[in-house]
């Protein structure tokens, strides 16, 4: 297919990336971009960083391109509802778009505060959008006395190491043993844990909010912890993950829940009987695939490379056919700074039962350690060690003897031990 109308669902990374692959692989019919925001494509990662402690402008952080893009966008104007039989996308302002292939990238959200009163509270700021960012800047800006932040995972973590940045008092809850324990395990939560104390962070691990508390003005001042006690905060970030943006397909008979659009390995979206449709495809966070690597096992990546990847990937069998695209099979990979630290990862750790550090040490700050799950190698996490990683990447995909690289001059002998990670199922 190279003419007619294809519609975008979704103006962030992944749509964007998608669209201009399918103008480089030679649409050259209609191209719609629908986005929910009022802005063009912007850049997620400095949010958390560069943009709260002041160093870049929110407005700053539109990704390059965009203008350059051959396309109609209808920014501001969510996607309400899909009438597939009549392939036509309907926006929450009435507008119907007609289409012969449309791509879904709408997405993920933060998962908001459960109790809805109080996440209403003046202060309490979620993390996702470009304006939430604005607003989150801003309320640090006013030096408030003390943050509470709930949820040490990789959002929890960049946000604290930004307000650390900024000589604010903070404070860290996480019902899991140490931070990063759900997507890294506890054996490097706890490094992870000791570089947040050492900067002067008050971290709670093993603890639950149960409830928020607002003063007479409306504004929030405290939270109530499950075990007894309270944190006193004039500020909470409330870091617990996001929910991929799939409501507006209810009714439309695809397989969409919180967690992801289901879709096949050539990123046609799947219906609720597992039948692709040949004139709907996902990608990006709200895309839920099987990948080869891990046994086609459905996984759903809020990664930034992945986004890129699968954006063009899904353009590619959107033009060619799915027989051409072949099955979507990227390597996830992850990066995170925080706390001096530079995180990178390659391969996904969930469902690993060993964990061995193979290159540096945890006590210098310096190290790579791999994952292993029955006897293969599956992922690897380098911290401040981004050089060894690439070495890794071929033994993770073939699923290489683990540990997969030994017996070098400069390295530990590897000494493999529990990763710590959640089982599969309640993960």
């Amino acid at each position: 297919m190279r003419d007619g109308t294809i519609v975008v669902a979704g103006a962030s990374l992944a749509g964007l990336r998608g669209a201009e692959a399918l103008r480089r692989g030679g649409f050259s019919g209609r191209l719609v971009l629908v986005g929910d925001e009022p802005h063009l494509p912007y850049d997620r990662p400095p949010l958390s960083k560069h943009v709260l402690t002041g160093e870049v402008a929110a407005g700053a952080t539109t990704l390059p391109g965009v203008g350059a893009l051959d396309a109609e966008w209808r920014l501001g104007i969510p996607a309400a509802g899909l009438d597939r039989a009549g392939r036509v996308l309907l926006l929450a302002d009435g507008t119907r778009l007609p289409f012969d292939r449309l791509l879904i990238a709408t997405g993920a959200r933060a998962r908001p505060w459960p109790q809805a009163d109080e996440a209403r509270l003046a202060g309490v700021h979620t993390l996702r959008s470009r304006d939430d960012a604005a607003a989150l800047a801003a309320g640090l800006a006013a030096r408030p006395g003390r943050v509470l932040i709930l949820g040490a995972g990789f959002i929890g973590g960049e946000v604290a190491s930004s307000i650390h940045a900024l000589r604010l008092p903070v404070t860290v809850v996480d019902p899991e043993p140490a931070p990063l324990a759900r997507a890294l395990g506890s054996v490097l939560g706890g490094f992870m844990a000791g570089r947040m104390e050492v900067a002067g962070v008050d971290l709670r691990p093993g603890t639950r909010v149960a409830r928020l508390e607002g003063d007479g003005a409306g504004r929030v001042r405290s939270a109530h912890l499950a075990e007894g006690g309270t944190i006193e905060a004039d500020l909470v970030v409330v870091a617990l993950g996001a929910v991929r943006n799939t409501g507006w397909l209810a009714g439309s008979g695809l397989a969409a829940d919180e967690g992801g659009l289901s879709c096949d390995g050539a990123c046609r979206a799947l219906d609720e009987a597992g039948r692709p449709d040949e004139a709907i495809f996902a990608a990006g966070d709200v895309a839920r695939f099987p990948h080869p690597l891990y046994g086609g096992r459905p996984v759903a990546l809020e990664h930034w490379g992945n986004a890129v990847a699968q954006g063009a990937h899904a353009a590619r069998a959107m033009l060619d056919g799915p027989d051409a695209a072949g099955a979507y099979a990227e390597l996830p990979t992850f990066w995170s700074s925080q706390f001096g630290l530079n995180i990178k990862s390659l391969g996904l750790a969930e469902g690993a039962d060993a964990v061995a550090i193979v290159q540096g040490d945890p006590g210098t700050g310096r190290f790579l350690a791999v994952y292993g799950r029955e006897g293969r190698t599956i992922a690897a996490v380098a911290v401040n060690a981004g050089r060894w990683l690439p070495a890794y990447e071929a033994p993770i995909r073939e699923g290489a003897p683990f540990p997969p690289i030994t017996g070098g001059a400069d390295q530990p002998a590897p000494a493999p031990v529990p990763p710590g990670l959640p089982s599969m199922q309640a993960a």
